[in-house]
């Protein structure tokens, strides 16, 4: 982000800066495709999925409508109780699968937090998280859609894997933790105190989910 203009937002604890980007603020302000209210027709859309929980603040609720023909997004809307990030991010990401006539349902799902970020002109490390919630929820309505339709052998199934059997901790866990900003081996550490007097080979199956996630929300 650009450092040389003043700060949005500085932490009062740790004295972190965070910069919006003008992008961000656009679709803060004037959100694409927000539905405010639960659909009253339910032929509207074709498939809806939610993520998250309305008890600890970040839920997403996503409705889509496909071309059955080509399986183009021909319209995406969502609801969140997200953060300003998660409303801009969950914003350009339903500009990306519907301009242009619509990503097929193939290449939406292939759209990664990274591609959000672009768009918006990037986001503060402990924000990245924000772009995910609408990847998340997007799979949920893709599986919703793919349900209704027959196709289940489409269907993405998330699972957890226990990776440091002590603390029963998974790799969902390390996941959340990336996005939470630690991109190391010992940053994760520091939050999870995954691994630590694990065999070599547990801690060689760490560093490796660390890398990926690191490389797959950050670059």
């Amino acid at each position: 982000m650009n450092e040389n203009k003043a700060p949005e937002v500085i932490n009062q604890f740790t004295g972190e800066k965070w910069y919006y980007s003008d992008t961000v603020k656009e679709h803060f302000f004037h959100p694409r495709n927000l539905l405010w209210e639960r659909p009253k027709n339910q032929n509207e859309f074709d498939a809806e999925g939610m993520v998250g929980s309305p008890a600890c603040g970040d839920m997403m609720q996503m409705w889509m409508k496909v071309d059955r023909n080509t399986e183009r997004v021909i319209d995406l809307k969502w609801k969140t109780f997200g953060c300003a990030s998660a409303i801009a991010a969950t914003s350009i990401y339903s500009v990306i699968l519907t301009e242009n006539g619509g990503m097929t349902l193939d290449d939406a799902l292939k759209v990664k937090p990274q591609d959000v970020m672009k768009r918006l002109g990037g986001l503060p490390n402990r924000k990245i998280h924000c772009s995910v919630l609408a990847d998340k929820a997007f799979q949920k309505t893709a599986n919703d859609y793919f349900r209704k339709t027959g196709q289940n052998h489409r269907i993405v199934v998330e699972g957890a894997r226990v990776v440091d059997p002590t603390l029963n901790i998974t790799d969902k866990d390390i996941e959340e933790a990336v996005l939470e900003g630690a991109q190391t081996l010992d940053e994760v550490q520091k939050k999870l105190k995954v691994g630590i007097g694990a065999s070599e080979e547990v801690k060689t199956d760490i560093e490796s989910l660390v890398r990926f996630y690191s490389d797959k929300y950050y670059g």
